[in-house]
């Protein structure tokens, strides 16, 4: 049974059962450069002859350092196809009812049934970003299996209905590059395609990220800092956009309530930020030391010095 429900209404009963809507996500800037992601991304949700075609768009999934901009990226994109977008955070408690519908008690016991930022876009035809999908479970990721694929639906165990995805909605998930809770099964990787990497800014599009979420700061701030992430991104530093943003606010205030000098107040917000290690690399002229070699002849040595197998050492 279809839905029934006004273009903005703020619920919607299904087979009988009324669901309260969740109400959509505002980000207060968007994101800059990385035009080739994001043409990928608008490549992934077109969909030739429109929402009434047979095709469907694709579920892609955005890879890439944390704080590079991944959800900013998907949000920007996703303001162009839709005025309902939804931002889900995945952790590892999520459960199933969380991704889709839960019951809540209301006054006099009675049990209401409130839907969650994902079958919201659903419903209404929005974008859901599922932000960290890679810190879910495999039972979470199962119950959005069909979803991913052509059937488009999701079926909610709590709620006893079948929940049939509009012809205008679009998902992704973004996922850091880096150790995750949970591995994600392959029947979902397979479903979420194709990867769209993320990459770090150019020196260009870094400094214009800074203008852009902190528009009323110093410039020489903004030169020194994007500067330093030049060369943390040249020796492939796990240093971001948002820790950029970080240093940069944290020095203004420690430049206003401690009276330190711009280079100062950067110094000790790097290092508060990012650690004592990766502030080094605020100086020009700072070179990573060398890893150690050692000669053929030396390592055959230490191979029969300390073999494990040799009992007598």
């Amino acid at each position: 049974m279809a839905a029934k429900s006004g273009p903005k209404d703020r619920t919607v009963t299904i087979d009988g059962v009324e669901l309260r809507l969740a109400q959509p996500d505002e980000m207060p800037v968007l994101s800059v450069g990385a035009e080739t992601a994001k043409n990928q991304l608008r490549a992934c949700w077109l969909v030739p002859g429109g929402s009434a075609a047979m095709e469907i768009p694709l579920s892609p999934r955005i890879l890439g350092q944390p704080g590079v901009g991944k959800t900013t990226l998907a949000y920007t994109v996703a303001k162009e196809f839709s005025d309902d977008i939804f931002i889900f955070q995945c952790t590892m408690d999520t459960r199933p009812e969380d991704l889709l519908v839960t019951p809540v008690i209301g006054s006099g016991q009675v049990i209401r049934y409130h839907a969650s930022p994902l079958t919201t876009a659903m419903l209404r035809g929005g974008v859901c970003i599922l932000d960290e999908g890679n810190r879910m479970s495999e039972k979470s990721w199962a119950s959005l299996a069909p979803l991913l694929d052509t059937r488009r639906y999701a079926e909610s165990i709590i709620a006893g209905i079948k929940i049939k995805a509009h012809p205008d909605f679009r998902v992704c998930v973004t996922m850091n590059d880096d150790s995750s809770t949970y591995e994600i099964p392959e029947y979902i990787l397979s479903r979420l395609q194709p990867q769209i990497k993320v990459g770090f800014p150019s020196a260009e599009e870094e400094k214009e990220i800074f203008r852009v979420n902190l528009p009323h700061s110093d410039e020489e701030l903004l030169d020194v800092v994007s500067e330093y992430m030049g060369r943390c991104h040249k020796f492939e530093l796990p240093v971001a956009s948002r820790d950029g943003i970080h240093i940069i606010r944290y020095a203004e205030r420690l430049m206003e309530k401690m009276t330190l000098s711009g280079p100062e107040a950067i110094g000790q917000a790097a290092m508060q930020i990012v650690g004592e290690e990766f502030s080094l690399y605020l100086d020009p002229e700072y070179e990573p030391p060398q890893p150690q070699r050692i000669s053929l002849a030396d390592a055959e040595y230490l191979l029969t010095r300390f073999n494990p197998t040799d009992r007598s050492n």
